[in-house]
């Protein structure tokens, strides 16, 4: 090749091409269990319906191996579907990490919620089970995923712990039906009344994080006690407020990527698994190109909330402190 030519193609190549080993695109994490976990995950929280089933099976087939469903997501026949998909092109089932969620009405039948996802996804197993909230509902109100008493606030099920319904996921080890159980929006404060009750420390807490809330505290906590930090919205919310926001644009600008890069590879430099939401196959794509952040693009992305203040956009009115400080 013509010497000017490289040059001038070396001049317009993204760093994380130039500078292979900063490239994180297949990066894992080791879970508290053992088990790998891929750092990149497909969400498919709030993707519409009719667009699911091709998400996952492209996503699958592009690189991905990482899927994040849940029982109340309300897609997880589509997510099924999707997988079976990919499968039937010679993806592997056991090079797949696949995780659900317990949802709040289900907390006294921890495994009866396991066995109606398992159903609609047409798996065996997952590999990951959480608990999707610290909150139980009451399981015989007038919904079954959002009761209410007559006032409009949650029908919260008193009676009954979250410390209760982690001995009813531990159980679930016991059946093959998961490798791994965790939690989700858990806060130091929820932790510290669980941990002293578990004889399986949670493999993960899956919490919104971003810059405009980056959770240090919570963060800092459990990698102190071995549990993973996994990152929903991780580009704020929808619509991805952050991509116009100057820090972010400032650091993007930098590597020569977009704000989307930046923000997922936020994520992955400071060792938590990142949720990509798409539905789109070009954007699917795109979420994998994760790169190594330096510790000053760290470090100036965590400052936009020192400066800017915290945002949280993910907030169910249970009714209930759930112990973050942001919001209680």
């Amino acid at each position: 090749m013509n010497p000017q030519l490289a040059n001038w193609l070396l001049a317009r190549t993204p760093e994380y091409t130039k500078h292979p080993e900063d490239k994180m695109t297949d990066q894992d994490f080791t879970l508290n269990t053992g088990h790998k976990i891929p750092a990149l995950g497909l969400g498919t929280w709030q993707s519409e319906a009719g667009q699911v089933k091709t998400a996952v099976a492209h996503a699958l087939k592009s690189g991905y191996r990482h899927i994040d469903a849940a029982f109340v997501y309300g897609n997880e026949n589509e997510v099924g579907e999707g997988l079976k998909e990919a499968l039937s092109a010679g993806v592997k089932r056991e090079d797949i990490f696949v995780t659900s969620k317990l949802w709040c009405t289900y907390h006294r039948r921890t495994e009866e919620c396991l066995d109606e996802s398992l159903k609609r996804l047409g798996l065996d197993y997952v590999d990951l089970y959480l608990m999707h909230w610290p909150v139980p509902m009451n399981p015989n109100g007038n919904h079954p995923l959002q009761p209410k008493h007559p006032d409009g606030s949650r029908d919260l099920d008193t009676e009954w712990s979250h410390t209760d319904t982690w001995k009813g996921m531990e159980k679930l080890l016991k059946t093959g039906k998961t490798r791994a159980i965790g939690v989700s929006n858990y806060s130091v404060k929820f932790l510290e009344e669980l941990l002293p009750h578990c004889s399986v420390v949670p493999a993960a807490n899956q919490i919104e994080n971003h810059p405009y809330l980056p959770q240090q505290e919570i963060s800092d906590f459990c990698k102190e006690k071995g549990i993973l930090v996994e990152a929903y919205s991780p580009l704020g919310s929808t619509g991805s407020p952050l991509f116009d926001e100057e820090g972010v644009q400032e650091v993007a600008k930098k590597h020569n990527v977009g704000p989307g890069t930046v923000l997922l590879s936020y994520q992955v430099s400071k060792g938590h698994v990142v949720l990509a939401k798409s539905v789109t196959p070009s954007r699917i794509e795109e979420n994998r190109n994760i790169l190594k952040l330096e510790s000053s693009d760290i470090e100036a992305l965590d400052n936009i909330s020192k400066t800017k203040g915290t945002t949280r956009y993910v907030w169910p009115p249970f009714g209930v402190k759930l112990g973050f400080p942001d919001k209680d």
